[in-house]
């Protein structure tokens, strides 16, 4: 089964896109910032990361440069989902190691077809 880490400070959001991923079938693993989502990591590596900008402890950017400099997790794919939305801040994005960048609202069936496309790159 898939497994996808959604990591946001904030509740409600990980709920919402933990639901609709279980729709679809993928296994969901919830972090509340950076710091929590690497300790999870280093325990369970996931098919794929879903991560928010900014939070407390360590934010998205530098989740998403560990997971890229990580010989483990440097093939695991990155979604930065955050209310960011500044051609500058997508940029940043990508450059940190994002594999795909979502802003908020984030319109559910965009996510699922981004997540599913990423996720074909890896098992394709």
């Amino acid at each position: 089964m898939t497994t996808v880490m959604i990591v946001d400070d904030s509740a409600m959001i990980r709920e919402m896109v933990c639901e609709h991923l279980k729709k679809y079938g993928m296994a969901v693993v919830e972090a509340v910032d950076g710091e929590d989502a690497m300790e999870k990591i280093k325990a369970n590596i996931p098919d794929l990361v879903v991560t928010d900008v900014v939070m407390p402890r360590k934010n998205g950017y530098e989740l998403c440069r560990w997971l890229k400099n990580e010989p483990k997790t440097k093939d695991v794919p990155v979604i930065m989902c955050t209310t960011k939305s500044e051609e500058f801040d997508r940029y940043w994005g990508m450059k940190q190691g994002a594999d795909a960048y979502v802003t908020k609202p984030y319109n559910p069936n965009e996510l699922l077809t981004t997540v599913k496309q990423l996720l074909g790159k890896v098992k394709g």
